[in-house]
């Protein structure tokens, strides 16, 4: 038993409905815009710690300029190309960019809230000040002026625009001024680039334009916009002229990088020069200060061809996604509470690793459980003689990887050492070709993957020579070999020494490294091969013993939910009256409580201090239970285009643990989970009458280590 909770009146509908209406699906783009409204929530509430919520408000940020560079930027392409790729819900790209605005325009508003009225307060009450220039004094204004000439003022290049010289050239999302300038009759406009790579977003006003203040205990921490502290002394820049007005805008570029490898030959050659492309992309949002009266907007608008559409006016500062540099003050008073992350205990002490790990299989729900067994692993095969091959992908690699630096170690002790680097990761292709580059000068096989499809498959594995043979210590996960993430991200990884599971690995990699082409595996669902038909006739399995024993339930975990053949197979089992309850971070175009359709199926989402990365996928069936795990979501790009895998939990222990303290425990989270209602909307989960508030990535740290107990 997983839960019994559902909020939708368990009936068989009388006649068959039709799965193919749009209206049974919930658009992408709305969905995801849904999430970004969710994570805004989290921002305004006094629940985290007041630095957290500053860093809910960055992820806000973030998320969208992603959601245009990408989401937006492929139905503008479809717009111009007229060539329409349908959503499940059947509305066209033009339909759905109205959609977006007008989803959009509120939470745009809600950043605007959020830090004006809700955060800038709080941060003032705990003695951390984002000054405004006009609330600055004449004595302040003049130290901040003094160290604006001697520290940012010889960075800045004022470009003028008129008859002349041409409209400058915008990079993608830096936040720029737009100035005008007069002299006698004559007037102009120019363009400052703020330049946040340089200077950090929040300017440390120096200690003595507080003198006074401090003098008397005054303990604050005072910082200013780096446009606002620009835009101040934009005298200096247009000496002899006056300068009239200055507005922050800022220009977001369609990212999507094609990749011509015929050309090259090289696909290393072939992504570098597709990221370089991607400063180039056209324009596919416009974001201007409030203040910013029409005339100056039209002449943005006209010089970058742009639609009015695709210009959004802000209250909130542009650029949320810089407020992450406030995370990095020193006030743990104003941020999560750190904890030890947890080691089992056969792993914590061994200095033979392998024969901990040979003896059973184990299961790592990071973050609550360190990543360090799996560095230890990598660390003590690069060096151990009995070790013949490691063989490992990677997709998102941190800087200064402990992973890499095995990876070259064995390398350099003569082991054979294999690494499918994914070069085509979205925003981490010059990381990713960076540490390419590196593995392949230290003499590691590297590997970039098929052309048309990203290796998202989480898989590694340690060739040892052993007493009674060759054993394949094989590690499967959901999430990164990123030592970073691993701390923020909530990931399921399991080990084993399974001798099927460690010949399907051999065998995958064999695929991705040479040339064989393998239509199954014995344990593995692997895609684009057999993951999707795995997944259909496991839910067809449960429809059956549904109809057999009267008790069918599908629990899953993921991240997005998508793909409408999936979706019409779980609608089927909801008429078929099996129960399906879902845990779906982010996207999800299923619409439950449907009547007649989706009656049986309940979607809740969870957001909360870690990021919710794992897949679990669990059937009933019949009581032989089965939970899958690993890196894919139910989407067309993960069961298509990607190289993606799930695997059985074989142990009894393990399975009986995950799905009890892990899964269980994800689906009565009443706190930091929202229900999703017929309507594609969320609404809070309650506790019912009676019932405690449960927070289960609370619960987890509270109670790290438990699910290996059995």
């Amino acid at each position: 038993m997983v839960t019994e909770r559902s909020i939708y009146p368990r009936t068989r509908p009388a006649k068959r409905a039709d799965l193919d209406k749009g209206d049974c699906y919930i658009n992408r783009e709305l969905s995801s815009l849904a999430f970004n409204r969710r994570v805004l929530e989290e921002a305004c509430d006094e629940y985290h710690p007041l630095l957290e919520r500053v860093k809910f408000l960055a992820i806000c940020g973030s998320n969208l300029d992603e959601f245009f560079m990408s989401r937006v930027s492929d139905l503008r392409r479809q717009m111009v190309r007229g060539v329409a790729k349908f959503t499940a819900d059947g509305l066209p790209p033009a339909n759905t960019i109205d959609r977006v605005r007008e989803m959009l325009e509120p939470i745009l508003a809600g950043h605007a809230h959020c830090w004006r009225d809700l955060i800038c307060p709080a941060l003032r009450q705990n003695g951390i000040h984002v000054h405004k220039w006009s609330e600055l004094d004449e004595g302040q204004k003049a130290v901040l002026r003094q160290f604006f000439e001697h520290e940012i003022f010889p960075a800045l290049t004022p470009l003028a625009f008129d008859a002349h010289r041409p409209f400058p050239f915008i990079s993608n999302l830096t936040i720029n001024l737009a100035i005008t300038v007069q002299n006698g009759s004559r007037s102009g406009f120019a363009r400052v680039k703020v330049p946040t790579t340089t200077f950090p977003r929040f300017v440390k006003v120096p200690e003595e334009a507080f003198e006074e203040e401090r003098a008397v205990g005054r303990g604050t921490m005072d910082f200013i916009l780096l446009e606002d502290l620009i835009a101040a002394n934009l005298d200096l820049l247009f000496p002899g002229m006056d300068v009239l007005s200055s507005y922050p805008f800022r220009v977001t570029r369609d990212a999507e990088i094609e990749i011509q490898v015929e050309e090259t030959d090289d696909m290393l050659t072939a992504v570098e020069e597709g990221v370089e492309s991607r400063r180039f992309g056209p324009p596919v949002r416009l974001e201007v200060d409030a203040s910013m009266p029409e005339g100056v907007r039209d002449m943005l608008i006209k010089n970058m061809d742009l639609p009015r559409y695709l210009v959004y006016q802000h209250a909130a500062p542009l650029g949320l996604v810089d407020f992450w540099q406030l995370l990095a003050l020193d006030r743990p008073d104003l941020k999560d509470a750190p904890f030890s992350q947890f080691v089992p205990k056969d792993l914590s002490s061994s200095k033979n690793l392998f024969a901990a790990l040979h003896a059973r299989d184990h299961l790592f729900f990071h973050p609550y459980d360190s990543f360090q067994p799996i560095v230890a692993m990598l660390q003590q095969a690069a060096v151990d003689p009995d070790v013949l091959a490691i063989k490992i992908s990677l997709y998102r690699i941190d800087k200064r990887s402990p992973v890499i630096e095995s990876l070259i170690e064995a390398r350099k002790l003569g082991k054979q050492v294999a690494a499918v680097v994914e070069l085509k990761a979205k925003f981490d292709e010059e990381n990713n070709i960076s540490y390419a580059r590196a593995l392949e000068q230290e003499g590691v096989h590297v590997i970039y993957g098929p052309v048309d499809l990203k290796v998202h498959a989480k898989i590694c594995m340690v060739v040892r020579k052993e007493r009674k043979g060759i054993v394949r210590y094989c590690h499967l996960s959901s999430g990164n070999y990123n030592n970073v993430t691993t701390k923020v991200y909530g990931d399921l990884g399991y080990l084993t020494t399974d001798h099927e599971m460690g010949v399907d690995v051999s065998n995958l990699f064999n695929a991705l490294t040479g040339y064989s082409k393998i239509s199954s595996y014995h344990k593995l669902l692997v895609a684009p091969v057999g993951l999707r038909s795995g997944i259909l006739e496991r839910v067809r399995r449960e429809i059956e013993r549904h109809q057999e024993l009267g008790n069918g339930l599908i629990a899953w975990k993921l991240n997005g939910l998508l793909d409408k053949e999936v979706i019409k197979a779980l609608y089927q089992a909801s008429q078929a009256g099996v129960e399906v309850q879902l845990n779906v971070r982010g996207l999800c175009a299923l619409r439950p409580g449907i009547k007649g359709v989706s009656d049986n199926i309940t979607v809740t989402s969870i957001v909360g201090r870690f990021l919710e990365h794992s897949r679990i996928y669990y059937f009933r069936n019949g009581g032989q239970e089965e939970v899958l795990l690993g890196s894919s979501d139910m989407m067309p790009r993960n069961l298509d285009k990607r190289v993606e895998l799930l695997f059985p939990v074989q142990d009894d222990k393990i399975r009986k643990a995950l799905v009890e303290k892990i899964l269980a425990n994800h689906l009565k989270d009443n706190v930091k989970a929202r229900m999703l209602r017929p309507d594609g909307t969320y609404v809070k989960v309650r506790p019912k009458k009676g019932e405690a508030t449960f927070d289960s990535q609370k619960h987890f740290v509270e109670h790290r280590g438990e699910w290996h107990d059995g």
